[in-house]
């Protein structure tokens, strides 16, 4: 009797054990997932830091960073075909703004050779000239470098009849001119700082110099501010008739009404 019972109990043991096995799957174990394919890279030199505009590339602000060859231009820097490519670059000023991250190209990368940033960042031909400005006549202040504007130019000629207003003519004298630089000084305006700048410096071709100096002993001069839209835009003139066009206005003046033309 005891014996059936042993011979039970290991055939019930045998049984349960193989339940188990059959259970755990065999053998088999999970299959291998398919090798990953490796893209080719290349090093690229990128900026470590921000680099701002006309600040001076250091070592420290450029390293090199693992890319897909497939997505590599060919304006980026690559340490297999230039290895001292942070060497080279050292000491350039930046003509433009890096970002972290971005790769380093030679267009955005200007040699100064000694040279002051501001000559070196002028293309070739341009001229930098600069001009006083005011609140009133700089858009309030909202001009920065890097913006597009026009200069106008305003004179005040004598009435021909004696007892008539002044006349003032105010003219476009240069369009769509960059500003290369502009003087903010922080000012203290109803409990918050406003820029306030009184020098402006404008990208200018030769002859343009000449037509701003002139200006600037006629008038006053005052700066329309572009939208970033009208960059590229071209500005026709259609001025079919060799006189301009004239407004007549009311001048009230020691409370007399007097007519002046103003000039469009």
């Amino acid at each position: 009797m005891d014996k059936a019972r042993i011979l039970v109990l290991a055939i019930a043991g045998c049984a349960g054990l193989a339940a188990l096995y059959l259970a755990s799957g065999g053998d088999d174990k999970p299959a291998a997932p398919p090798p990953v394919a490796q893209l080719p890279t290349v090093d690229i030199l990128v900026a470590k830091a921000d680099i701002g505009l006309g600040q001076a590339v250091k070592p420290e602000d450029l390293q090199w960073q693992t890319w897909p060859a497939a997505t590599a231009s060919a304006t980026f820097m690559r340490r297999d075909s230039n290895a001292d490519a942070i060497k080279d670059v050292t000491g350039s000023i930046a003509r433009a703004p890096f970002i972290q991250g971005e790769p380093i190209r030679e267009q955005k990368l200007v040699k100064a050779d000694g040279s002051g940033f501001m000559a070196a960042i002028l293309p070739t031909g341009m001229r930098a000239v600069s001009t006083e400005i005011s609140p009133e006549t700089g858009a309030g202040g909202f001009i920065l470098p890097n913006d597009r504007v026009d200069v106008l130019l305003s004179k005040r000629d004598k009435n021909p009849d004696r007892s008539g207003a002044d006349i003032v003519n105010s003219e476009v004298i240069l369009t769509n001119i960059r500003v290369l630089a502009i003087d903010q000084a922080p000012k203290e305006k109803d409990g918050t700082n406003a820029l306030i700048g009184k020098t402006v410096t404008l990208e200018l071709k030769p002859e343009q110099t000449e037509t701003l100096a002139r200006a600037r002993q006629s008038g006053t001069l005052s700066l329309a501010l572009r939208s970033i839209a009208d960059v590229n835009a071209t500005d026709v003139r259609t001025d079919d008739n060799p006189q301009k066009r004239g407004e007549t206005i009311n001048v009230i003046r020691f409370g007399v009404a007097n007519q002046a033309t103003m000039q469009k």
